[in-house]
């Protein structure tokens, strides 16, 4: 196994480490926005939590249903067919401009019913038009992925983080402007940071559009997207697969914000510090899953080589990698959480709550590396069926139930409902991983 490791640990990390910065970058919009929306106090930092908790289900759908590029891309660049790859590009973009489109009407409908969470009113109102106006970026964010997702299939992972990151760097500017009105520019509070959002990720999608036309090897795809017609074949096989991923990220997701809803439940402090738990927790995740990203396309690679027991050591590698990374997150969690609330607020009574959630999320990081890993690695397999079955009964079946009893009938509150996150990520990591051994198993040596 350490000779295994030490093979596959290169190849994997530089693989996984854009993809790694590239998914921070995501995350660090929402960080960025709740750490500088919290300097105006509780309830923005609640309408952002409740804002986003909605959002971001939608935004991962998303990122499922343009996933489905990358294994497949993979996949034809390991058999050596260019033909197979321009028409991959082809219908992944167009599938993901489409589904950008109807996932921000969807989207926008929704914010009409935002009074069936019962949250605090004054959390409610603020979080509608902030929601509306991040909600729109769904659709450059939906071209960025698929440019993104294509170039990681060709193993290409250091572009879209270097766009990810600039962005980022962008977004805070603009929230620095926008949201307290400095040089000269209006106040714009929540719009402000929704607006930052939204400007950012125009231009992340106009930069990869620009790198897809003139930076090899991109540009011998992308100038001969003419060559190929769009092909409903193509489509049919990238929507069984990315539809599936979508709703796998949206089982864990949306059990993550109703989480945030039921700590609306409980009050603006437990929203407020549920916040800064899930925020910081994100980043761990998102980090994670630029090894869960790594996985899919080595295994893709391999599987598209039929070299089946690299495939499976490549794989093996990066659930260590995970283990080793969300392993070193946790000792961070527990060591720093009472600096990182400060960061974000400075209301004590938030602080202290947030500071012992992140006990809790420290407790759960192993779980959590382990289940992304695993669900990259079935991914890379072109298997999303079950693992999409395991999520359900994981985050909705054991999970969310756990946590209401505990936080509500139980009396834990916030605590009680991080529990029950913890239950429902250990559950999956168990069985995605087990699932992982029956497959792989499968193929030959």
């Amino acid at each position: 196994m350490t000779s295994n490791f030490k093979k596959h640990f290169k190849p994997n990390f530089l693989l996984a480490y854009p993809v790694m910065l590239s998914q921070l970058g995501h995350v660090m919009v929402g960080v960025a926005d709740s750490m500088m929306v919290g300097q105006l106090g509780r309830e923005p930092l609640g309408a952002v939590s409740f804002g986003n908790s909605i959002f971001v289900v939608f935004m991962v759908f998303g990122i499922g249903i343009s996933a489905a590029i990358t294994p497949l891309t993979a996949k034809a660049d390991g058999q050596g067919r260019p033909g197979k790859i321009i028409q991959l590009l082809k219908n992944g973009l167009w599938m993901c401009i489409i589904s950008g489109l109807l996932l921000f009407i969807l989207l926008y409908i929704c914010t009409f019913f935002l009074g069936v969470f019962n949250q605090p009113t004054e959390v409610e109102q603020l979080a509608i038009p902030y929601t509306r106006i991040v909600g729109a970026s769904l659709i450059p964010f939906m071209v960025f992925q698929a440019l993104r997702q294509f170039a990681e299939g060709l193993s290409r992972t250091r572009d879209a983080m270097m766009v990810a990151v600039g962005m980022n760097l962008l977004n805070i500017l603009l929230n620095y402007l926008l949201i307290f009105g400095n040089w000269g520019f209006p106040a714009l509070g929540l719009e402000g940071a929704a607006l930052a959002t939204l400007i950012s990720r125009i231009m992340m999608a106009l930069s990869m559009v620009v790198l897809m036309y003139y930076k090899a090897p991109y540009k011998h795809y992308a100038r001969r997207l003419s060559d190929k017609n769009l092909s409903r074949n193509m489509t049919i096989r990238l929507s069984s697969l990315g539809i599936p991923i979508g709703i796998q990220y949206i089982f864990e997701v949306s059990a993550f914000s109703l989480a945030a809803i039921m700590a609306g439940w409980l009050g603006t402090v437990q929203l407020a510090a549920h916040q800064i738990a899930i925020n910081l927790a994100s980043v761990t995740y998102m980090m994670a899953s630029g090894i869960s990203a790594a996985s899919t396309i080595r295994v893709g690679n391999q599987l598209g080589k039929k070299d089946y027991n690299t495939m499976r050591e490549a794989a093996m590698t990066s659930f260590t990698m995970g283990i080793l990374f969300m392993g070193c997150t946790a000792l961070l969690f527990i060591l720093l959480r009472h600096w990182f609330p400060v960061l974000y607020i400075d209301d004590l009574n938030v602080q202290q709550l947030a500071a012992s959630l992140l006990i809790i999320a420290a407790v759960f990081q192993i779980s959590d590396g382990i289940q992304v890993v695993g669900l990259g690695v079935l991914r890379g397999m072109a298997d999303v069926k079950i693992p999409t079955i395991i999520t359900m009964i994981a985050y909705w079946f054991m999970g969310l139930p756990v946590a209401y009893l505990l936080g509500f009938t139980f009396n834990l509150g916030a605590h009680g409902i991080w529990i029950g996150l913890f239950i429902g990520l250990t559950t999956a990591a168990v069985l995605l991983y087990l699932r992982f051994k029956r497959i792989s198993g499968q193929y030959g040596s």
